[in-house]
């Protein structure tokens, strides 16, 4: 057993101003190179469209492409290539994500505010979205259906994947599977940031969308934001993290399993455990290292829990909540004695597990709910990707001549006080003689 395994130990009262600082901001520091780099392609695609997505696959890819889009008669070609159980399971996936996300689709509203003066906001789904799907060392078909089925569930009009280009010029299989049974209308062989770039300003094949959703790597993260005059995105994202808070009915074997989950996703994934009393966090501690010395990605996982991981104790779990909110997690497993009693004491985070038998990877995978979360504290204020993503409101209003007549004065009065003397004259212009 190495001690050191896991970066901090103890009583969470007892962190280091210097240990509690880095737990909770977990942004990093912004990589001038990455940005400038990142800038430097979406130039290049502004400026040479097609040709500079080509010169980029040859470059980043080793990809020779004699088109950018994948027709789809490869993408269902890949799906029914699938393995049987392989596709069974991606298309229970999708259909318990439709059915989620159809619950959450929003309504129309309207409300009189004074007698002749209705106010309403309704939504309308956006015209066209990209939804970008990782490829090289990180392939997530899931994600593809994550991105595109709330967008079909939402009457989006066009969904756009991209997805990096293999050796033979296409994605992956799994992501041409997923793309196809998602029901995306286009799919292009492009990665990285000028796959965001041509989302985002369009060239010759790619069309421009009105929002990008889906994860990447740090280039990815760096485009979208460098976009964001242009199109509108998801919440920022980075490295995978999650937070456990645990009382004596849970199973430590159980919590080591959640810790090692998230810890294999990167080497920067931060994983931290609360437990009331230290015997807990002591018996967590060792089935953390236990499970990690067995570890299928074992140099990813040692990484993560020796930089990033924590094993902390409090005394009640009145005093975990407030850490909880602070640190605003992107995946809190509730693992306690009354985990659905706990949970409107559960603040701040992009999605909760309710009880030690609701695994992340269920979520991640199957139950519906979206996995496309913010990160590095961000759930502060922002929420995990949804149907919400895929619309944009129209606010309306209606006022009737004898409301008009009602206002004129008082909203002249308060025109007139900002110096906007037309809008006082257009208010008036309704006065009643």
């Amino acid at each position: 057993m190495n001690p050191s395994l896991i970066k901090y130990r103890g009583r969470l009262a007892a962190l280091s101003p210097e240990a509690r600082r880095r737990l909770l901001d977990r942004t990093g520091t912004s990589d001038a190179r990455v940005a400038q780099r990142t800038a430097d392609i979406i130039a290049r695609v502004r400026r040479n469209g097609d040709r500079a997505l080509r010169e980029m696959a040859r470059e980043f890819d080793r990809a020779e492409l004699q088109s950018l889009e994948v027709p789809r008669s490869v993408c269902e070609e890949a799906l029914a290539s699938l393995e049987p159980k392989l596709k069974d399971a991606l298309a229970r996936a999708a259909r318990n994500i439709a059915k989620a996300h159809a619950a959450q689709k929003p309504q129309a509203t309207e409300v009189e505010t004074e007698p002749g003066i209705i106010v309403g906001r309704r939504p309308d789904p956006l015209g066209r979205v990209g939804v970008y799907a990782p490829g090289g060392r990180a392939v997530y078909p899931s994600s593809v259906l994550m991105g595109v089925v709330p967008a079909k569930v939402a009457g989006v009009g066009e969904v756009i994947v991209c997805s990096p280009p293999g050796p033979d010029g296409k994605p992956s299989a799994g992501v041409l599977a997923a793309a196809a049974l998602a029901g995306a209308d286009r799919v292009f062989a492009l990665g990285g940031a000028g796959a965001v770039a041509a989302l985002a300003y369009g060239t010759e094949s790619v069309p421009r969308v009105d929002r990008i959703v889906g994860p990447g790597n740090a280039y990815v993260a760096a485009a979208k934001l460098q976009v964001v005059e242009a199109v509108a995105i998801d919440a920022p994202a980075g490295p995978s993290e999650i937070l456990v808070v645990a009382d004596g009915s849970a199973d430590p074997e159980a919590v080591a399993r959640e810790m090692l989950a998230q810890a294999e996703h990167d080497p920067d994934a931060c994983c931290v455990t609360v437990t009331v009393g230290d015997v807990l966090a002591k018996a967590v501690a060792s089935a953390v290292e236990r499970a990690a010395a067995r570890a299928k990605r074992q140099e990813i996982v040692t990484q993560a829990l020796s930089e990033r991981g924590a094993v902390l104790s409090v005394d009640s779990l009145e005093e975990a909540w407030p850490f909880v909110a602070e640190f605003a997690p992107e995946h809190l497993l509730i693992a306690t004695t009354s985990p659905q009693a706990d949970l409107p004491k559960a603040r701040n985070a992009g999605t909760v597990f309710v009880g030690q038998y609701a695994s992340v990877a269920y979520g991640d995978y199957m139950t519906g709910a979206n996995h496309v979360l913010p990160t590095a504290g961000l759930a502060r204020a922002y929420s995990g990707l949804s149907v919400l993503d895929f619309y944009r409101w129209t606010t309306w209003q209606r006022v009737t001549r004898d409301a008009a007549a009602r206002l004129a004065d008082d909203v002249g009065l308060l025109a007139d006080s900002e110096g906007l003397f037309a809008h006082a004259d257009a208010a008036r212009g309704w006065r009643k003689s």
